[in-house]
């Protein structure tokens, strides 16, 4: 089962209906890939892409799971033409996730684009915990563009917003709210997820405040469990690591982030 829904900006929501599902560790994710018809006919092969699951629905037996993503070209417009009841291809779940933080320690996560996806199950299970509430910077071009800020907001978190023409929350970019929560002394552990150039700032950025930090890396990949060897990440010490199978949460200190494509 598959539904589809459009919210705006090109943003998309799928939920799907996976037999057998074994659960899912946060920031994990699924090669998906259309099944053979959709909006139109069609015979061009599609390499998968690779989708963070968003959260899961468990009633019984079924499990259903959402996915967020942006329409960006050929296989993610497929994927946005889908229809009710269509069949997907899906692998996963792949990779691995990020760690809940421990007793005592307070979650600071970060994220901007579709980065926003990858993070909205540790954020649930963050919130679940005994402790510090964690705090939630999301970040977007506007408020059109910003995934899934109705489900943040039923959590409990400490949640900011920026947007980079300000018709959202604060203008400016998410990692302006992180300089400000930095500045404020508190023990964060730093989560991320989003564009390249945004996790690098946001690595800095912690790192200047001797906060430990993780990110999410989203490199393109075409199988996503080491065989193409398509998502190799640069890393610090020297060498490459496969983000499909070693990631795709990493230490930032370990990324050789000059080296990031």
């Amino acid at each position: 089962m598959l539904q589809l829904t459009h919210e705006g900006g090109g943003n998309q929501r799928l939920v799907i209906r996976v037999p057998g599902w074994p659960g899912f560790d946060p920031g994990q994710f699924v090669m998906l890939s259309p099944g053979a018809l959709s909006g139109v006919m069609r015979s061009d092969p599609l390499l998968p892409r690779p989708m963070a699951v968003y959260r899961e629905t468990r009633s019984g037996d079924d499990c259903e799971i959402e996915i967020l993503f942006k329409r960006h070209g050929r296989g993610t417009a497929l994927l946005a033409d889908s229809l009710p009841g269509q069949r997907l291809r899906l692998v996963g779940p792949l990779g691995r996730g990020f760690q809940v933080p421990g007793a005592g320690e307070q979650a600071l996560l970060v994220a901007g684009g579709t980065g926003v996806a990858s993070i909205r199950e540790l954020a649930a299970r963050c919130a679940e915990q005994a402790g510090p509430m964690p705090r939630v910077l999301l970040g977007a071009r506007s408020a059109v563009d910003l995934m899934g800020l109705s489900d943040f907001e039923t959590l409990e978190v400490s949640l900011g917003v920026s947007t980079e023409d300000g018709s959202l929350g604060r203008e400016g970019r998410v990692t302006d709210l992180l300089e400000d929560v930095l500045a404020k002394d508190e023990p964060f552990r730093v989560y991320c997820c989003g564009p390249t150039p945004m996790m690098r700032r946001v690595a800095e950025l912690a790192e200047a405040a001797g906060r430990p930090c993780v990110v999410s890396l989203e490199n393109p990949m075409a199988c996503g469990f080491g065989v193409c060897l398509g998502c190799a990440a640069p890393m610090r010490a020297g060498g490459y690591a496969l983000v499909c199978r070693e990631g795709p949460v990493f230490a930032a200190s370990d990324l050789s982030w000059e080296g990031m494509p």
